[in-house]
Parts: structure tokens; sequence; C-alpha cells
């Protein structure tokens, strides 16, 4: 395994499938007319941001939308809208990370919130039959660590709780930003565009900028 350079993932976008629109629609339907101009498909801006970034709690994020969504919706409702942000993860990228997890050392960076990560996140890595531990060596969610990526410090945070080598670790990221950003701090990047497989990048490895 020491001969395999260490891979770090992002989620959204690389493992997991996502659909901004679905999340915006359902908002919508709860009354939150201006939901898309909230979610982004790599950021989010307001109580969204602030979840993702840990400033605020589940609870302060609901009650901070409620204005914005017609009387008596339920937490149950807020969590339901926002979740369908994530499609799911197919069972052949779980089984693709379960055989590179028996070679490389693996671990996730993810900008994410504590609604999602609890619920449809921890669900879907437990749908063959394992947890996330199983497929990770590690994980560094944003809204645990109070920093959201493109923020250099966010990878500081992994490179420090990991030990990660930069110039031995691949950076695997929907976001070009977040490619660039990883990129300046000396780690090897590959932008995982549509329509790819990560495991399309695995044996891509080009040397850090």
């Amino acid at each position: 395994m020491n001969d395999q350079l260490t891979l770090l993932f992002d989620l959204g976008g690389v493992i997991m499938d996502i659909r901004r629109d679905n999340a915006v629609e359902a908002l919508r339907a709860l009354g939150m007319a201006d939901a898309g101009e909230f979610l982004g498909e790599y950021g989010q801006k307001g109580p969204f941001l602030a979840l993702e970034k840990g400033e605020i709690t589940p609870g302060e994020f609901r009650d901070e939308l409620r204005p914005m969504l017609r009387p008596g919706v339920s937490d149950a409702e807020i969590d339901a809208a926002f979740n369908r942000f994530l499609t799911g993860i197919p069972l052949e990228r779980l089984r693709a990370l379960e055989r590179l997890h028996a070679t490389h050392s693996i671990y996730m960076l993810s900008n994410t919130n504590a609604i999602m990560w609890h619920s449809r996140i921890a669900e879907e890595f437990r749908k063959d039959g394992h947890d996330m531990g199983w497929y990770f060596d590690g994980w560094v969610p944003s809204f645990e660590v109070h920093a959201y990526k493109p923020d250099p410090e966010i990878f500081r945070i992994a490179r420090e709780r990991f030990s990660l080598e930069p110039a031995r670790t691949l950076f695997l990221d929907d976001s070009e930003a977040n490619c660039r950003a990883a990129a300046a701090l000396g780690f090897r990047t590959a932008h995982v565009r549509p329509g790819t497989e990560f495991t399309d990048y695995i044996n891509y490895q080009p040397k850090p900028q």
C-alpha cells in the first residue's frame, strides 16, 4: 500500500450523484420561491452555507428557513426537501471504492451539512451492507471543521489530520476551483467531469503544480 498514491475524494458529484434542481423544486413546493438563489451546484448561500460551515445547527437552519416557507411546514418536510439534492450512490461505485481500499489509503473531504450527513449520506453508504468506515480511513466534512472548499484551510486540516503528503495524494473533485485550491498546496488533482467515473482518473497522476 505504501507504493500507492493516497486518494482524497470529494463526495457530491464524484461518489454521490446530485441534482440541485430536485432540491430547488422540493423547497419551492414548500413555499420557498427563491430557493434557486441559495442552492448552487458547487456552493451554497445564506443559511445553507452557514449550515455547511457549521456556523448554525440544523435546528437554527430550519428556523431561518421557516419565514420563507408556507406556514406549518415540519422539520421532517424541510429535511426531506433538502435531501432531494442527493440522488444516491450507485452500488458499482461503492464496490469500486471497496476494491481501491484494498490497495490504497482513502479519505473524504466534503462540503456538506449535518442534516444530509446523518441521514441520506449515511444511508447510501450502508446500502451494500457496510458503513462509511468500510470505504474510508477518515473524512473531513466541512460542517465539523468550520472550513469550506475551496478555502485552503480545509485542505490544511485534512493534511494535518491524516498526515498526508500532498505530492503523494491524488485529490478528486468535480469543481475546478476546488482542484486549483488543492493544487496550490501541492496536491495532485483530478477534475472529475460530468459523464465520467472516478475510476477513470485513478491512474491519471498529474504532477503537482
